[in-house]
This record gives C-alpha cells, structure tokens and sequence, in this order.
C-alpha cells in the first residue's frame, strides 16, 4: 500500500524560508511523479511545483523561490520555499502519480498525503 506522509510545515515571517517534505512508502518503482499543491482559504487548490523522470514544473508564483527535488534513496521529495510571501499561506498536500510527465491536474493523481498547513505573516 502506497502512502505519502507530508511535513514541514509552519508559522514564518515573511522573507524567510521552510521546507517541506513528502516521505513515500510502499513504492515499487521510482518512475512515479511526485508534486505539491497548495489550497488557500476561499481558493482552488493549485499545483505548486512537480518532478518526475523527465520533467520539472513550478507555478509561474514560485519560480524563482521554490525548489522541488528528490532523494530516490529515501522516497522522499522536498519543497524547498525560499522568500516566503504571505500569498504563500495555504495548505500544502503532496501526491504522486506512476506517469513520466508533470500533471498539473490534482485528479491526476493516484496517491496522497494529508496536509501541512504554510502560514506566512506579513
């Protein structure tokens, strides 16, 4: 059984920095895409940034501050949030699909992690 187990999250000021990770258990293959989204209060959930074998995508809002990467050897991708902005406050959910492109549709995907709330003050 797959499971995606987020963390990270917290309370920062603005300008500063977390990171955010999403360890995997139960994967057979390392071909899965893995991504982050994001969902505000009073907002739609939105895709923040994904990587898999052949792609890496990020939201033109953080390009530039955020950084995905990986660690094959524990499952585990990190979301690195640089430069926080108080637009960046939301709950952060990690997923993964078996698919070698980035999709950026929150359908798409087959497996989840529960949420870890990002709140940024001004």
């Amino acid at each position: 059984e797959v499971q995606l187990q987020a963390s990270g999250g917290g309370l920062v000021q603005a300008g500063r920095s977390l990171r955010l990770s999403c360890a995997a258990s139960g994967f057979t293959r390392d071909d899965y895409a893995r991504s982050w989204f994001r969902q505000a209060p009073g907002k739609e959930r939105e895709v923040v940034s994904c990587i898999s074998k052949t792609a890496t995508y990020y939201a033109n809002s953080v390009k530039g501050r955020f950084t995905i990467s990986s660690d094959s050897a524990k499952n585990t991708v990190y979301l690195q949030m640089d430069s926080l902005k108080p637009e960046d406050t939301a709950v952060y959910y990690c997923a993964a699909v078996l698919i070698s492109s980035c999709p950026r549709n929150w359908n798409s995907y087959d497996y989840y992690g529960q949420g870890t709330q990002v709140t940024v003050s001004s």
